[in-house]
């Protein structure tokens, strides 16, 4: 285990604060990183009450510990890559998920989507709901899999993804979280491997690619530079994905079994249209982020 004084670390995170504010980079990204690759925890950092201490643990970078610190720093400077992508891991509900270039950066306002989804199965009028089939469709670290198996431990979790690689990274997190044995993951475009569970499914979440294809080129660099474009990129309008898991998850949806997924901004018109045209859901609801923005579409596979 590499070490550095309290000192070396001070001079060093005044220098990094410097650094992200001339960068534009939030001091909370900063803070993040530094607890994540010191142990230190929030409150010691706030006061600096790190200074005096003799020894800091570090990551084992493999070089000089302040060197190896500085290099990855300046990658987040630089090359504007995400935090959670140099550190490989990021925050999410009461999870500690993986993270790589693979799969997209789990963000906190799809948190909101486990507990739409846990107050849709408490008023559902089919009380069994909780112990059905759910699955997470375009899983990536898993994150919506495993906040679902949290919420609902009765049932039984799938989780789809067209790459090898998100898989991989979202198998670990369920075995490092110790929900592996309740989720099944599965290597696939959307419903293809599933056909076992045609017409059973209680319930289908997804956080499908919904950017037009023309905005994400104008994405923040940290976007559109290191994210998985293809987690990211929803066709001409940015719908084409929901609009066809609304076209084809009635086949899978046992009657008044929940669809449930986010959006972008301003598109809640044009999802709330193609649902009603449809004709195969009913009780349609909107549901606003953190930021009181609509954000998410819920609705229950019609019974007729």
């Amino acid at each position: 285990m590499l070490e550095v004084s309290g000192q070396q670390l001070a001079q060093w995170y005044d220098w990094a604060r410097q650094t992200a504010i001339a960068a534009n980079i939030s001091l909370g990204e900063l803070d993040w990183f530094v607890q994540e690759v010191t142990g230190l925890d929030r409150l010691s950092l706030k006061l600096e009450t790190f200074k005096t201490r003799p020894r800091i643990p570090l990551t084992d970078f493999g070089q000089p510990p302040l060197e190896r610190l500085t290099d990855l720093w300046q990658r987040r400077l630089q090359a504007r890559v995400p935090v959670q992508y140099l550190v490989g891991v990021t925050a999410w509900r009461n999870f500690r998920l993986k993270v790589s270039p693979a799969v997209l950066i789990p963000r906190p306002e799809t948190e909101c989507l486990i507990e739409i989804a846990l107050k849709a199965v408490q008023e559902s009028p089919i009380k069994e709901l909780n112990r059905g089939h759910w699955v997470d469709l375009g899983t990536g670290s898993g994150a919506i899999a495993l906040g679902l198996a949290e919420a609902l431990p009765d049932a039984i979790l799938h989780a789809v993804d067209c790459s090898a690689e998100a898989l991989a990274i979202a198998s670990e997190n369920a075995l490092n979280l110790g929900f592996a044995p309740r989720i099944q993951f599965y290597q696939g475009s959307w419903w293809t491997p599933l056909e076992a569970v045609k017409g059973q499914l209680s319930g289908m979440v997804s956080n499908p690619p919904y950017i037009p294809s023309d905005e994400i080129p104008h994405l923040q660099s940290e976007v559109v530079q290191h994210e998985p474009l293809v987690a990211l990129d929803g066709g001409k309008d940015g719908l084409e994905c929901i609009r066809y898991l609304i076209e084809t998850a009635p086949v899978y949806l046992r009657p008044g079994g929940i669809w449930l997924i986010e959006m972008m901004v301003g598109q809640a018109e044009s999802v709330l249209n193609e649902l009603h045209q449809s004709k195969q859901y009913e009780n349609i609801q909107i549901f606003p982020d953190l930021a009181e923005i609509n954000r998410f579409v819920l609705a229950y596979r019609s019974f007729s």
